[in-house]
């Protein structure tokens, strides 16, 4: 299986063969498994006075298979020791309780019987392809968070104490839960262990843990997969499960309210359904058991401070991990009902008719142009410290070279800040990146490439040269010696006695007062300066939260640029700290502001980034499709409207408000360079060396094939490790560590073959041939 069909040739297995037999289950690729759910409890719960937790396999019963069967023990409480079958759990495994059997039961309130632990052929493991669909719900951590870990725990691993197993020593914290954590990741990547050793004492201080594991097959593992096991072992005990949120315009966005949970996902399989509700069951039964452990605490009027907060600290974790589960069983739930529409259905593209604008809309003016630009965002936050028009004419070729059609220049206006987002003299175009004839230069350059450079306007807010007669900064110089009659009333910091918007105050400057006709008239004069003199083709609008789209329409009717689209930033909905599946009424506030545009400016689709930044991070690719089959973000809803992208200068660069994973930046520009919508690279991505390349035949690919703004997407698979498309019945694509290729999938488009056109790390581009 090469690269581009989603599988590692290079991956280390934890068993020698990969042949199967009766009662025998291969041992699945290491890598491809260390992905699974890894902070999930397996409970063991002691006796009251128990300090050390032993376990040993016992006696299988006749019968039993070696790849994980029912299996007879006791559990001798009283001894402070629990015996039970080598503990590997398969697909199944549900609550927190043990039996007296060896099996793990579900709460008698989860609504699943017992037999629900297992799949239909009667005990073992699910089929990894079923198995892996739902176990991303706590994906792995990055690697900082697996060298913060190593602070508090240490790993060790000895070939050469034991005749039969690998011992496993952990030394740090001394923590109850230690054996649930371990457990759930040697379980997940088909390591059985077959004693243990869990040292609990009072206090605070450290203790060591021993394990006793093989592989599947019963034999040592191999040094060259200690280092990845350890790693992960790492990471499940240092990391989260929460979703990264994205700190906006420098101040923390507050978590929106929980909306309405959909549907997604486009697998409807009853294994993979069961699991689901296997998780979930696990996830509320450990809240639930925090939560009472924590009303313990309280009642005790000597309760210790520190216990309660790592208490807390606990529960919110459990409570995420509860929140993602509820989301990946939505999926499941949408999956099914998707596949009883389709068996009704005649077979059709994905909603054909997604690509058109909503009726209400007008859709006059440029929006994001012709449909096939490719922008490239020409600078990042550390810019302004260099002559940075100088460099971009340096670099003018190479840019067009690569097939961009269009580059974003910074705000070219004098500033406050160097980064030219607190403008003051509008006009005056000399700045921390050149001067204003230096930028003439630029632009020039780029109009000889053919590339159109688009202005970022900065109008929401503007910094007064002098205070007033009431002592407040709003008395403006330059050629709009405005005063404060331009600002709006609602900040008393800055005494402006124009309008009261309802739009969002921008606290940091003056916010201009768009409502008045001479205000709009003094904006739309100096845009047209830009457009006509100065030579800029079209506008990327800042900070447009803060003015009704309204305004923006007025502006480009007056200025004609070839495109324009604007920062809509709305903060993604939360529940608990994970990220919500249905993110619709976020998508549809960026839509609206583009139909309040009129439709003559497109948005970034913050939507998509925050989907997408999740899907890949944490092997949640379930979220690129929703309940109606279609992409998610405003990309789903309005494609010609929707400017998608990985990373800005405020998300990414030095500022890193909401950063994308850099690990996952390749099979993400895959996806963005594939699909509908007008994508946006930033700058600092297309010259990073190890990036450039993907970028670069991603970019040729796109060009190729006539890819735009509007081109039809046909999702195939979408669930936990995998998502894949055909775009336009020409190209094809996977992202995710999921093994796919359309020749297996049996795509049939009158092609003669698929021949792969790239690939890299957890992504690969098939063309169709014809002839």
């Amino acid at each position: 299986m090469n690269q581009a069909q989603g599988s590692t040739a290079s991956t280390a297995r934890l068993c020698s063969s990969s042949r199967t037999h009766a009662g025998h289950v291969p041992c699945p690729p290491l890598a491809a498994r260390l992905s699974l759910s890894q902070r999930q409890g397996h409970f063991l719960r002691s006796a009251a006075d128990s300090r050390t937790f032993t376990l040993r396999p016992p006696t299988r019963r006749p019968g039993a298979s070696a790849s994980g069967g029912h299996s007879s023990s006791s559990n001798n409480s009283s001894s402070g020791s629990a015996t039970l079958a080598p503990v590997k759990f398969g697909g199944g495994g549900g609550g927190g309780n043990l039996s007296g059997s060896g099996r793990w039961l579900l709460p008698a309130r989860s609504g699943l019987a017992a037999s629900h632990l297992h799949n239909g052929s009667g005990g073992g493991q699910l089929p990894r392809t079923r198995r892996m669909v739902l176990l991303s719900a706590a994906a792995p951590a990055a690697e900082a968070a697996a060298e913060a870990g190593e602070a508090e725990v240490s790993v060790a691993f000895d070939n050469d104490g034991d005749d039969e197993c690998t011992v496993l020593e952990l030394f740090g914290r001394n923590d109850t839960e230690v054996l649930a954590e371990v457990t759930n990741v040697l379980t997940a990547v088909g390591v059985t262990v077959a004693s243990a050793v869990i040292n609990q004492q009072d206090g605070e201080g450290p203790v060591r843990d021993v394990f006793r594991v093989t592989d599947c097959n019963g034999n040592k593992l191999t040094p060259d997969q200690w280092p990845v096991l350890k790693q992960q072992l790492l990471v499940a005990l240092a990391g989260t499960v929460r979703s990264t949120k994205p700190s906006i315009f420098g101040m923390l966005a507050a978590a929106d309210q929980a909306s309405t949970l959909s549907a997604l996902s486009n697998s409807g399989d009853p294994d993979a359904l069961e699991h689901a509700a296997a998780e979930m069951s696990k996830a509320a039964a450990r809240l639930v058991a925090i939560e009472r452990n924590m009303l313990e605490l309280s009642a005790d009027d000597g309760a210790d401070v520190a216990a309660m907060a790592t208490k807390q600290k606990d529960r919110i974790e459990a409570a995420s991990l509860l929140e993602r589960t509820l989301a990946a069983m939505e999926a499941m739930l949408t999956a099914r009902r998707q596949v009883a529409i389709k068996a009704v259905e005649a077979v059709k593209p994905v909603v054909p008719d997604f690509m058109q604008p909503p009726p209400s809309v007008r859709t006059s003016g440029p929006a994001a142009g012709s449909g096939y630009e490719i922008i490239l965002q020409g600078f990042n936050w550390e810019s302004s410290k260099e002559a940075w028009y100088k460099k971009l004419s340096g670099q003018a070729a190479d840019i067009a070279e690569a097939g961009f059609t269009a580059i974003w220049f910074p705000p070219p206006s004098d500033s406050v800040a160097p980064q030219g987002y607190l403008p003051r003299d509008l006009y005056d175009l000399n700045s921390k990146f050149g001067s204003e004839a230096e930028l003439r230069d630029a632009i020039s350059v780029f109009h000889e490439q053919g590339i159109k450079v688009i202005a970022d306007i900065v109008i929401n807010h503007r910094c007064a040269h002098y205070q007033g007669d009431d002592g407040k900064w709003n008395k403006f110089g330059g050629r709009l010696a405005w005063d404060k009659s331009a600002v709006c009333a609602n900040n008393a910091a800055f005494g402006g006695t124009g309008g009261y918007k309802n739009a969002d105050d921008y606290p940091a400057a003056p916010n201009i007062d768009h409502s008045q006709e001479r205000i709009r008239k003094d904006i739309s004069e100096w845009l047209l300066y830009l457009r006509k003199s100065i030579g800029f083709d079209g506008w990327r609008f800042d900070y447009t939260k803060g003015y009704d789209g309204r305004w923006i329409a007025e502006y480009v009717n007056a200025t004609v640029p070839e495109m324009a689209f604007g920062e809509y930033w709305d903060t993604c909905s939360y529940t608990d700290g994970v990220l919500n599946y249905n993110q619709d009424s976020h998508r549809q506030r960026t839509v609206d502001w583009c139909d309040a545009t009129g439709g003559t400016s497109a948005a970034f689709d913050f939507t998509l980034k925050g989907v997408l930044q999740e899907a890949v991070g944490r092997k949640e690719y379930w979220r690129l499709i929703d309940g109606q089959g279609r992409p998610p973000g405003v990309l789903g809803l309005w494609p010609s409207r929707a400017v998608t992208f990985l990373e800005n200068h405020d998300t990414g660069s030095t500022l890193n408000h909401w950063p994308f994973p850099y690990r996952n930046l390749p099979e993400a520009y895959c996806y963005l360079l594939t699909h509908c919508g007008t994508p946006c690279v930033f700058y600092d991505h297309f010259y990073d060396s190890k990036l450039r390349t993907h970028i670069l035949e991603l970019v040729a690919i796109r060009r190729r094939h006539k890819i735009h703004a509007k081109s039809e997407i046909m999702v195939r698979k979408a669930y936990g490790e995998l998502y894949a498309a055909i775009i336009d019945k020409k190209i094809a694509m996977k992202i995710g560590p999921g093994d796919w290729s359309p020749s297996k999938d049996g795509m049939d488009i009158g092609q003669k073959k698929w021949q792969l056109a790239h690939s890299g790390f957890q992504f690969a581009v098939w063309e169709a041939k014809f002839e």
